[in-house]
């Protein structure tokens, strides 16, 4: 059998399941990456001649695959937020990110050095790939389409999707301390000066104004070009979702800024530009299709690399990194930001509970071990596996009863 047409079978299938799953898996405790995680397993469990997908053997693949995965997932979560940007009306997202996202690094790069034995830049490696959370896996606690309402959706839905949408960029500046922490040592006089200038400031800011620019750029190019051709809110095509992407990242990756975060932004601007109307649910509707195929393929992958001995290298003390940072470091970080935030504990409680982790993770693993050599680089990969597989199937088994009993606390408590 030729493996390409056996891999054209099984993405093809793969397809079909994506359109059919979230229409079966609707309001049941069983969640599509679930699903298409555990399909993944059985295929290349089968004698079917597929290659191994192993990250370690492929570090570019894995790094490119999972970057275009991010970042169409990113601009679908920016597109489908109603609620303006704002430091009172966003007050969650920002104690998410400037105090549970630091302790969440902190806390489990302390524990993969003094637990599961890592060198210290491998397990600030592993705390900076596990803090964010994942815009890709976490579809069932994220709003959902674009309305013309800006407070259509709960606090929990609206601080979760916002989170994933920054977070993923904002990690990145940890994920370089730990690149150049493997180049010049842990002595902070080689590295530290650079890093601040460079990978926290230039990085950041340019990725903050090229997004913004860009996405500003195109929000008059949809809605307000003087030529009605050009005016493309008229003509309701959607892969310019995927050309809003790709050309804000591509812009601000070749000004040497954050791509994901430039991302992100442009998607705000882009939804600002006009808010209500019809054309975000287009541009949301061919963002949110391409990252569900996108998604299916990646977990088929991680699935197959499962079955393939990627958790192989894990001993006691890494594994329990992995489930403590799922279980105790993300519910505990997340619970002490928000104390004071708005909403009621038990939504505060499931913000901090829902830090679901996945595509992003295998992003800056990937994209570090491109860059650098780490030892321990199989024993990083496995810890991270773990936290994924850990994630998905816990929050993909809880999400649905707890969002539908915030739901029906909501409908209780009348109009918010």
């Amino acid at each position: 059998m030729n493996e390409s047409d056996l891999a054209f079978l099984v993405v093809g299938a793969g397809a079909l399941l994506a359109g059919i799953l979230p229409r079966l898996l609707e309001r049941r405790p069983l969640s599509m990456p679930i699903a298409f995680l555990a399909l993944g397993m059985v295929v290349f469990a089968l004698p079917t001649g597929l290659p191994d997908p192993d990250p370690l053997a492929r570090p570019g693949l894995a790094e490119h695959l999972t970057e275009v995965g991010v970042i169409v997932a990113l601009m679908g979560a920016g597109l489908k937020i109603d609620r303006p940007m704002g430091w009172r009306r966003w007050t969650s997202t920002w104690r998410l990110l400037g105090i549970a996202m630091p302790l969440t690094i902190a806390a489990t790069a302390l524990l993969g050095w003094w637990w599961a034995g890592l060198v210290p830049a491998a397990a600030l490696l592993l705390g900076a790939a596990l803090a964010p959370t994942d815009p890709v896996l976490a579809s069932d606690v994220q709003v959902g389409e674009p309305t013309d309402r800006e407070d259509s959706e709960d606090e929990v839905r609206i601080t979760l999707t916002s989170e994933a949408g920054l977070n993923d960029g904002l990690a990145f500046p940890f994920v370089y301390a730990a690149i150049a922490i493997a180049a010049a040592g842990t002595d902070p006089a080689g590295w530290l000066a650079d890093w601040v200038l460079r990978d926290v400031v230039y990085k950041t800011v340019v990725g903050l104004v090229g997004g913004l620019l860009v996405g500003r750029l195109l929000g008059r190019l949809f809605f307000r070009a003087r030529s009605d051709v050009l005016r493309m809110a008229r003509h309701s095509e959607g892969f310019l979702a995927l050309a809003a992407t790709f050309l804000a990242y591509g812009v601000v990756q070749v000004a040497g800024g954050y791509g994901f975060v430039a991302v992100f932004v442009a998607a705000r601007a882009i939804r600002a530009a006009e808010r209500s109307h019809e054309y975000h649910q287009v541009l949301h509707d061919f963002a949110e299709q391409t990252e569900r195929l996108l998604t299916v393929l990646l977990l088929l992958l991680f699935g197959g690399a499962l079955v393939g001995g990627l958790l192989a290298p894990l001993t006691w003390p890494a594994a329990a990194v992995g489930l403590a940072l799922v279980l105790l470091i993300r519910p505990a970080a997340g619970w002490l930001s928000l104390r004071g935030a708005p909403g009621t504990p038990a939504e505060r409680w499931v913000i901090a509970a829902f830090g679901i982790r996945g595509i992003g993770s295998f992003y800056y693993v990937s994209y570090a071990l491109t860059h650098t050599d780490l030892p321990g680089a199989d024993l990083l990969w496995a810890i991270v596996g773990l936290a994924v597989v850990t994630s998905v199937v816990l929050h993909g088994v809880a999400a649905t009863p707890v969002m539908r009993w915030l739901d029906r606390a909501h409908a209780r408590s009348g109009p918010r």
